[in-house]
């Protein structure tokens, strides 16, 4: 995640401050965290949960970290996918994807250049500004799409 920010608003949580908070959710798990760049991942309509990603280039890898938006904390142990275990990717619509492994786990989720995460109590907004990181991991899925 790189440290792009949006104009401050007063009404919203800093943008770096979720960066820090989703970096620490997959750093905690990850033993060599620092080989990944990381994005979040939103729901879509017909899924559910909130995953931070991270991607590496080499070898090519894609980590699924789902994490509770309101507490931010890890749900679950994390699931790799990587050449041993993709079956598939796709990008259902611009910036909507689909990863399947070999196990039969189906991931599908959103990376939005803005996502807006569930207010917290006291109803502050919650906008993490990831445009860079968006475009980044769009190139990257283009990639590890030639894997399955």
């Amino acid at each position: 995640m790189s440290t792009e920010t949006g104009p401050p608003d007063g009404q919203s949580t800093s943008s770096d401050s979720l960066k820090s908070s989703l970096r620490r959710v997959f750093d905690s798990q990850i033993p060599n965290y620092g080989d990944y760049n990381l994005v979040c991942a939103t729901p879509l309509a017909d899924s559910a949960g909130y995953y931070v990603l991270g991607y590496r280039w080499s070898p090519p890898e894609l980590i699924f970290a789902p994490f509770a938006a309101d507490s931010m904390e890890s749900l679950e142990a994390p699931t790799a996918v990587n050449t041993t275990n993709l079956s598939h990717t796709d990008e259902l619509s611009p910036g909507s994807y689909e990863v399947g492994t070999s196990t039969g786990r189906i991931f599908r989720f959103g990376v939005e250049p803005s996502p807006e995460l569930p207010p917290v109590s006291g109803g502050q907004r919650r906008v993490l500004v990831q445009h860079g990181d968006r475009e980044d991991f769009r190139l990257f899925l283009e990639t590890f799409l030639e894997l399955a």
